[in-house]
């Protein structure tokens, strides 16, 4: 690479004391375009939030005959595709496989801990426009939907966003693993479950199944946390018939970025950029979301770029290359 990745690590106030016993100290990657230390300016700041069981080492992760993430930017840079910037690569991980970037009392405050001690951090150490129009937040999956959440609560900070076959439409994309969570958690609690898991997974492997199930007790502590319970969350069905919970549901359904969208337009409309886009083929089926969060914006008269395209939800890291191409020559500079 021309630029540079160095490896920090990062001592959140935010997460400390965390309900899940997780880290308070977390690595976050930062790429530096370059020339970035002789520069007399500053440059914008594109912060990537990865998806559920994401961290942030996957980003430098190696796949066969793909650059990573870092290497596709910074080629992007050389070639001149777009102009030169810090890349932020934070860690959101949880016990239960992400945090959905959320403030929960059941998993902890990551959106804090993105907006206050991140930003802080990358802003003492690189040389970045400290506003928002020098920073964007941009995620995939659950990356997009913190993108789309983080971004409503702080426009203050991050005045940019693209989200990525982002989680939308929560019923179209979580009740078929409510089912598969149901059945698993059948004669036990969440707590004794992912207790059960953590001393399998250790002694031998996950299970493809355990997905689904984590995937559920994750989004309960993001949309319904419940102190006293087990693991501090409320499910959003009933144990042994699986029957909808109408009052729990409708906690997960207000944070839905299809139904947050038209009470946070004014949010959104102090974005100086917003891309949104997702497969045609997405397993998730999140394309309809995409469409109807896109529907409400633009009916709002928010200037939004929406694009789909003909893949499925994974092995998409390529559409980075269409967000920044939009975004990059949009953010300030100083």
């Amino acid at each position: 690479m021309q630029g540079r990745l160095e490896l920090l690590s990062l001592r959140a106030p935010s997460l400390e004391g965390n309900p899940l016993g997780d880290p308070a100290e977390r690595p976050l990657y930062l790429y530096l375009p370059p020339g970035h230390d002789q520069a007399r300016g500053r440059f914008p700041a594109v912060y990537f939030l990865h998806g559920f069981f994401g961290t942030a080492h996957g980003w430098t992760a190696p796949s066969p005959f793909q650059p990573t993430v870092p290497e596709r930017l910074d080629a992007l840079i050389a070639a001149g595709a777009i102009p030169p910037l810090v890349a932020v690569f934070p860690d959101g991980f949880t016990r239960l496989g992400g945090s959905q970037w959320a403030n929960s009392s059941a998993s902890g405050c990551y959106r804090d801990y993105l907006a206050r001690d991140v930003v802080a951090a990358v802003d003492a150490r690189a040389r970045t426009l400290p506003a928002p129009e020098g920073r964007a937040l941009v995620g995939k999956s659950s990356g997009g939907y913190g993108a789309l959440s983080v971004g409503r609560h702080h426009p203050e900070v991050f005045g940019h966003l693209a989200a990525h076959s982002a989680d939308a439409c929560f019923e179209y994309c979580y009740l078929p693993d409510l089912l598969r969570a149901a059945a698993a958690l059948e004669g036990t609690d969440p707590a004794r479950w992912h207790e059960e898991f953590q001393r399998r997974a250790r002694e031998t492997k996950p299970r493809p199944d355990d997905h689904a199930v984590l995937n559920v007790l994750a989004m309960a502590a993001a949309y319904s946390p419940r102190p006293g319970l087990p693991l501090g969350l409320e499910l959003p069905f009933e144990p042994g018939t699986a029957r909808l919970r109408p009052e729990v549901w409708d906690r997960w359904l207000q944070e839905d970025p299809v139904r947050f969208a038209p009470r946070s337009l004014d949010s959104f409309r102090r974005l100086g950029s917003l891309f949104v886009d997702c497969g045609r083929r997405d397993e998730y089926q999140l394309r309809w979301g995409a469409r109807q969060l896109v529907e409400t914006l633009r009916g709002a008269g928010i200037e939004v770029v929406h694009e789909e395209f003909d893949d499925g939800h994974r092995g998409t890291n390529y559409r980075y290359d269409r967000s920044l191409a939009y975004l990059a020559p949009r953010l300030a500079r100083g």
